[in-house]
């Protein structure tokens, strides 16, 4: 069953709706699920492990083994800061983010509706994921970006899975309000995270750091906030394991977001359930540059609901937090990751934090996908002859 987040008006699964016809809010599903925890056992470990949690008909999926990522103990970073940390490697999915999570189960989706055509509008990411697994199911794709607003790196897989790229003139908010309107009158089936299937996939992230864990619960998730689905698909995965009995404890959410594109932690600073959105948003941070997240009130509800918190970074810190996790751990993240590692220091600095506290910090994206970025932050090669006494003087003046 689906049902609206604000005012409860239940949808059936076949339908194709994206937003309450009653409230107009967003829609979430709703699954009941009763099977012991050892049921996951000996499975790949892939996202479909958890099929049982998925709401599609598993005789339709759509996969390239997404899910199943790296979970890593970070102790250098840790110990610095005076935490228990692991961040949570989501560049390692196919496409190289965590969409492709939600859009495994969002073209299942769709393959089970029986619709020809799937597209977004995105700042890179959906389209790069949308793309690929439109390719697997055979399905049109469509995709609206922003001009000049995207990552070469993300732009370049949309294009090269074959999607249909369509540059708009203008955000990525108004890109996607194109788009929805498009699909509302059925020229495609909507795969942004305002269609509650996508986020489907997307908490499995939650199944994936608890289990990881050994059925324990961190103190605290971090993530970045961009269109606002990530965190409570994550929180929704981690509530459906605590109500199936696996875990005895939630963790608190807490959502990043860059200064320049910061609508639900202004709301959150007004204890509101309300955003005022930003018109021209801004950061280098280009996956979360989006001033009207659709799914706003889901974001906030598990904020609020896991006694969470919501916290800015600038660029410059974003930028430094990204040097820090690939010179120190070894882990190449694009800037809108780094935005969970810049929040992660400024919150433990700020003390909102605790010394102690087990922290698993989502990075969302692969440093590759913003090579432009990468390459700007680090020291060029240096030009040498190919000499061996000449190199020695390098090394040893280098060292």
């Amino acid at each position: 069953m689906i049902k609206c987040v604000s005012c409860g008006k239940a949808f059936e699964n076949n339908e194709i709706i994206y937003t309450c016809d009653e409230c107009g809010s967003v829609l979430e599903v709703e699954i009941d699920v009763d099977v012991p925890k050892n049921t996951f056992d000996c499975r790949r470990n892939t996202l479909w492990k958890y099929k049982e949690f998925m709401p599609v008909d598993e005789k339709k999926i759509v996969s390239l083994d997404e899910g199943g990522t790296p979970f890593c103990k970070c102790n250098k970073i840790g110990e610095d800061l005076g935490v228990d940390l692991y961040v949570k490697v989501e560049g390692s999915n196919p496409t190289g983010s965590f969409k492709d999570r939600g859009m495994s189960v969002g073209v299942t989706k769709a393959m089970e509706l029986g619709v020809d055509t799937v597209g977004c509008a995105s700042t890179g990411n959906t389209s790069a994921s949308l793309a690929a697994y439109a390719a697997r199911a055979g399905l049109r794709s469509i995709v609206l970006l922003p001009e000049g607003k995207v990552a070469l790196g993300k732009l370049a897989q949309a294009m090269f899975h074959g999607a249909e790229v369509l540059s708009v003139d203008g955000n990525f908010d108004e890109a996607l309000k194109t788009v929805s309107q498009l699909a509302l009158e059925k020229y495609l089936y909507l795969l942004n995270s305002i269609n509650p299937y996508r986020l489907e996939g997307q908490k499995s992230i939650g199944f994936e750091i608890v289990n990881d864990l050994g059925w324990e619960s961190p103190d605290r998730i971090i993530l970045p906030v961009g269109n606002a689905g990530n965190i409570s698909a994550i929180w929704k995965g981690i509530s459906e394991f605590y109500n199936a009995g696996y875990i005895e404890d939630k963790p608190m959410m807490t959502g990043i977001q860059a200064v320049g594109a910061a609508p639900i932690v202004n709301a959150f600073n007004k204890k509101s359930m309300k955003i005022d959105p930003i018109t021209n948003p801004e950061t280098i941070a280009t996956a979360i540059r989006i001033g009207d997240p659709v799914s706003y009130t889901k974001a906030l509800n598990a904020i609020y609901d896991s006694e969470g918190y919501a916290e800015t970074v600038t660029d410059d810190e974003i930028l430094d937090a990204q040097k820090l996790l690939g010179r120190k751990e070894g882990i190449g993240i694009e800037p809108a990751s780094a935005a969970s590692i810049a929040g992660l220091k400024k919150l433990r600095e700020s003390g909102v934090i605790d010394k102690g506290e087990k922290i698993v910090c989502v990075v969302t994206g692969h440093l590759l996908k913003d090579p432009d970025t990468a390459i700007k932050a680090s020291t060029p090669p240096i030009k040498v002859k190919s000499d061996v006494s000449e190199l020695k003087k390098i090394l040893e003046n280098n060292n």
